[in-house]
This record gives structure tokens, C-alpha cells and sequence, in this order.
């Protein structure tokens, strides 16, 4: 499966829907999980068509948007505020597995929530697992640069939750920093 997992806040901006259908003309995406879209669910289906695909779900929260090729069924088996379960079968090859996108609370007592339903996911899975999205923490503090000092106490939830899930990180091609506050010299903050 060839997937684009994105917070692309906003997607009605020209530069950054341009570039998801640059980037699927390139690489042929099977799933697109957009979060953050700020964009209301009824818009959704056009920016559905602008893509080619057949299938989209959108979470209750309406932060998270994911675009399925036809090739796959799917279920839905949570729908939360901060997360969307999918049990997806490729009719292909019939091959199973499971994909959660995220896109978490900014405050750590919020998130509580969502390790403890990736706890309980993580109890039960048999099949392959993904797990994506915009966890609104950092790994390590030497993901954040400026601003105030790191909650170890975040850092260590969102640690234990990937180790108990038996989770792992894929890795990553570009910077450290993917998101920057927009402001100049000292008062800036990349994370």
C-alpha cells in the first residue's frame, strides 16, 4: 500500500491541495489521510473527485479526512474525536489489516483518552497495524526548538503508549521540524 499521511492545515489552500495531487500523480497513493482540513464535511466529496478516488470517510470530529482507492474494503470500527479505526481488506490479494489515523488533543489530560483506546486496540490486534497522524507530542526534546520547555510527563504518556502498543516508528526523510509558528528570530518555535 502506497499512502500520503498529512496535517495539512488547511487543505483549501491552493500550495497545499496542489501538492497532495502533485504527490498522488507521482506516487499513486492507494489512502490519503488528511488532518486538520478545516474545511467543512460537506466539501468534502469535491476535493474527493479532484483526486480520482472513489471512497472517503471522515471522522465525527471532522479532523480527520482519508481518501480509500476502490481496491479496498473497509469498515469502520471506531470513529472518535481524536482517532478513526479502519479494518481494511485489499480485494486482490484479500490481505487484512487494520489502520488508525490520529489526530490528537493538544493537551496531554485530552490525549488520555486516545492512548487508552490504542491500549485497548493494541490488546486485541491479530493483524497488521498501522498507525498514523498528528499526535500533538513530541518523541524526544530534541524535537522542539524555542518556546517553553518540554512536559517530560507528555513525552514519557505518548512513549509508554507506542512501547505498550508495540508500536514503532517508520522513520522519516526531511527534517526534524515539521511545523514552525510563523514568527521571526526569538520568539520562534519549530517542532
Amino acid at each position: 500500500m502506497n499512502a500520503l499521511i498529512w496535517n495539512i492545515r488547511p487543505v483549501n489552500t491552493m500550495q497545499a491541495f496542489e501538492r497532495v495531487i502533485t504527490m498522488d500523480r507521482q506516487y499513486q497513493f492507494d489512502f490519503i489521510a488528511l488532518m486538520e482540513p478545516m474545511q467543512q464535511t460537506r466539501t468534502v466529496d469535491q476535493y474527493r473527485r479532484r483526486l480520482g478516488f472513489e471512497q472517503v470517510v471522515v471522522n465525527i470530529s471532522n479532523k480527520i479526512w482519508i481518501f480509500i482507492d476502490q481496491k479496498y474494503d473497509f469498515y469502520i470500527l471506531f470513529n472518535m474525536k481524536q482517532q478513526i479505526t479502519l479494518r481494511m481488506t485489499d480485494t486482490d490479494d484479500h490481505k487484512e489489516f487494520i489502520i488508525t489515523m490520529v489526530y490528537a488533543k493538544c493537551h496531554a489530560i485530552e490525549r488520555i483518552e486516545l492512548w487508552d483506546t490504542l491500549y485497548s486496540l493494541a490488546t486485541d490486534m491479530s493483524l497488521p497495524w498501522l498507525v498514523g497522524g498528528d499526535f500533538n507530542v513530541i518523541w524526544d526534546e530534541e524535537e522542539k526548538f524555542g518556546g517553553l520547555p518540554v512536559h517530560i510527563n507528555e513525552i514519557d504518556d505518548f512513549r509508554h503508549c507506542i512501547n505498550t502498543c508495540n508500536l514503532f516508528d517508520l522513520g522519516f526523510k526531511g527534517s526534524i521540524f515539521t511545523w514552525w509558528n510563523g514568527m521571526a528570530e526569538e520568539d520562534y518555535i519549530f517542532k
